[in-house]
């Protein structure tokens, strides 16, 4: 398998935190966002969404981050990551749905214009993104209650996802203060794979 990924993008550390976790053999290919190889020619070829990651296993070629995961832990039958049962695998893909159509664009317009384009970010989107925590904030942390993980005692695909775009929001010293979320935050952090994954 080959991995293209870069380590700043909150997707692609997911992604790695698993493959790292579970000890799957995978080759890592740096794609320099900062130098823009992922819209040059070469690359275009490989994601033409002009986006990381990309997972290529033989003839399977995969973009979306989190169908990387699901597809992972299908092939490899990594149950504890991703349940077979449907109840248990329907909280899974609730939360990573949850994770890529309401979090996800919250953070991108936090982090991407506050860090990433510098004095060319938008401050319309900062604040749009800054008012939108506002209201998932509570919202994860009231999924969190009473549990250590998103689906119950064990980290799933769900945590590495969630908890990839929450840690993105560090960049930008934007992360939520709720004390259930900074706790499992914590423990997300003491899993060796997410803590691999994580830029040196």
């Amino acid at each position: 398998m080959i991995l293209y990924q870069n380590a700043y993008s909150q997707h692609c550390r997911r992604v790695v935190a698993l493959l790292q976790e579970t000890g799957l053999a995978c080759e890592h290919r740096h794609v320099a966002m900062d130098k823009g190889e992922h819209r040059g020619h070469a690359y275009l070829e490989i994601n033409p969404n002009h986006q990381v990651p990309t997972l290529i296993d033989g003839e399977v070629k995969i973009h979306e981050s989190n169908a990387i995961l699901r597809y992972l832990c299908t092939k490899h039958e990594l149950e504890n990551w991703y349940p077979s049962k449907p109840p248990e695998r329907a909280m899974v893909d609730q939360w990573l749905d949850w994770g890529t159509s309401r979090l996800g664009p919250a953070v991108v317009d936090i982090v991407l214009n506050k860090v990433f384009l510098g004095d060319k970010g938008d401050p319309a989107a900062i604040a749009r993104g800054e008012q939108k925590m506002q209201e998932l904030a509570p919202i994860l942390a009231a999924g969190l209650d009473g549990k250590d993980f998103l689906c119950g005692a064990r980290p799933t695909i769900a945590d590495l996802a969630v908890g990839s775009s929450i840690a993105q929001l560090a960049f930008a010293h934007a992360l939520p203060t709720e004390p259930a979320i900074t706790a499992w935050q914590h423990r997300l952090a003491a899993i060796e794979g997410v803590a691999r994954s994580m830029p040196g």
